[in-house]
């Protein structure tokens, strides 16, 4: 009688290969991509800034649980590059400054949260692999050791693309807590304006209205010009 262990040991051995690539670092980046890939085009296809034009649903315009929800959608919608200051807007318009700014604030720590969470399980094995520039290890080495208060400038520049410093982070070795109060803490300026602009839209002239945009502009110069010298420098380098 022939001994059946040897003919299950090829299968055994197979299931194992298959095994060590589906989960390894680069299968493991490949479905990040294709994750976030999916989102976005999701994301285009819905059109999220008809919310602006066409407002919230009547049956969802008031109380927490609509805070609620929209904080949640806000947060989906970062992680699949809605662009915030759209959203921030939109917050504003629907629920005033105070209960606009809390959504939006809600939404930006949950949406950074989830793009951390899928940067670090996902892709920190494999892009660690190509931090072989001296920016990308320095860089590494800033939020690896500086954590908070990297993350901090990062979010209160407003320069810097959201969804970059997210997928940054998670693949330095950045603890999980300092990323997210850095990040909400961070974000309060720059969301606190487009939330106000939002909100006092329907009155142009009134000062709060003028001192948001007056933020928005001033800031949004100041990283241009703070962008264009770092360029400038690193041209002449």
């Amino acid at each position: 009688m022939l001994d059946p262990v040897p003919a299950t040991r090829p299968a055994v051995g197979l299931a194992a290969r298959c095994t060590r690539v589906l989960f390894s670092p680069w299968s493991r980046l490949s479905l990040l991509v294709a994750v976030l890939l999916a989102a976005a085009t999701t994301m285009l296809l819905l059109e999220p800034q008809r919310l602006l034009a066409s407002g919230w649903p009547a049956q969802l315009s008031g109380g927490a649980a609509a805070v609620v929800l929209f904080g949640l959608a806000y947060g989906v919608c970062t992680v699949a590059f809605v662009p915030r200051p759209l959203l921030n807007l939109a917050a504003g318009a629907l629920f005033g400054t105070q209960a606009g700014l809390a959504a939006a604030l809600a939404g930006t720590v949950l949406g950074a949260g989830i793009s951390f969470g899928l940067g670090r399980v996902l892709g920190q094995d494999a892009l660690r692999t190509l931090l072989s520039g001296r920016w990308m290890r320095a860089a590494d080495g800033q939020l690896s050791r500086h954590g908070f208060r990297s993350m901090l400038a990062l979010r209160l520049f407003p320069g810097v693309p959201f969804a970059a410093a997210n997928y940054c982070a998670a693949v330095s070795r950045m603890g999980y807590p300092p990323f997210l109060v850095a990040t909400g803490l961070g974000s309060i300026p720059n969301t606190a304006a487009y939330v106000v602009a939002g909100s006092e839209a329907s009155s142009p002239t009134s000062p709060a209205f003028l001192a948001a945009m007056g933020f928005i502009v001033l800031t949004g110069i100041g990283a241009a010009v703070v962008a264009w010298r770092r360029r400038h420098r690193l041209g002449g380098e």
